[in-house]
């Protein structure tokens, strides 16, 4: 008998299997070329990125405009100093001398110690510009000149209004009163003796101060505003009444903003 051929059980083809879906909540890392990243703040964020964005423009807008005001103000300062070089070369300005031409004095309060005999001088001051060839001096109004003798003021006056042109030489005429106790209340007893002393010996020191506003005239354009100016003289008289004969010790002058000048 023929042998009995039972039929194989039939077998299913092998698959792949995939994995199961992944549980909610779970993070992944994701690679990305960064050449292809956006860099984009998000929407909350973005006002915060525009003002940190736009901080090193406005420092460098700052910082240009602070080298141009510094490059601006070093132009100014070498165009001024190239004006006032070349003003200087052109005109060499000098400062004018000053001497006393003359003092006729009464002081006869001042020796017999009589206060009711204010002191009164008229001086003559001689003004000398001939150092300047293109360069006047413009004397304006309100000055005024002092004689003192120890530091105690004897008589004043104003000093007049004019104009000195180049080369030229002036003496400025002007009456001087003195207070009412006329200097004798402010002298001490040993200043007394020494004033009556001295003139007897022929030999009074006084000082005589003027202060006078003045302008500059260079050419007949450019002109300075006013200074003020200072000047001292140290003189000697013979005498204390009359026509006194003045020896000059000399004289000096001051004007803090023309220094360069003056």
């Amino acid at each position: 008998m023929a042998d009995r051929v039972h039929p194989a059980p039939l077998r299913r083809p092998t698959t792949t299997s995939t994995p199961p879906p992944p549980p909610p909540g779970a993070s992944y890392i994701v690679h990305v070329p960064k050449d292809q990243v956006l860099r984009v703040p998000p929407p909350d964020r973005a006002r915060r990125y525009r003002k940190l964005a736009a901080r090193p423009a406005r420092r460098l807008l700052l910082r240009r405009a602070c080298c141009g005001a510094c490059c601006a103000f070093f132009l100014l300062l070498v165009l001024a100093a190239a004006f006032v070089g070349a003003v200087y070369l052109v005109f060499r300005p000098r400062a004018p001398s000053f001497s006393v031409a003359s003092l006729s004095i009464d002081a006869r309060g001042l020796l017999l110690g009589d206060a009711s005999l204010p002191v009164r001088i008229d001086a003559d001051v001689r003004a000398d510009n001939g150092a300047n060839r293109k360069t006047g001096v413009d004397y304006r109004g309100g000055g005024q000149v002092a004689v003192s003798y120890s530091s105690v003021e004897l008589a004043r006056g104003r000093w007049p209004a004019f104009y000195q042109g180049p080369r030229n030489v002036t003496v400025v005429s002007m009456p001087l009163t003195g207070q009412e106790n006329g200097g004798v209340a402010m002298l001490t007893e040993e200043q007394r003796g020494g004033l009556a002393a001295e003139a007897a010996a022929g030999a009074v020191p006084l000082t005589v101060e003027a202060w006078v506003p003045v302008q500059v005239r260079l050419g007949k354009v450019l002109r300075t505003w006013t200074v003020d100016v200072w000047a001292r003289c140290e003189v000697t008289v013979d005498k204390l009444a009359g026509q006194a004969a003045a020896a000059n010790k000399g004289c000096t002058v001051k004007v803090k903003p023309l220094w360069w000048w003056w």
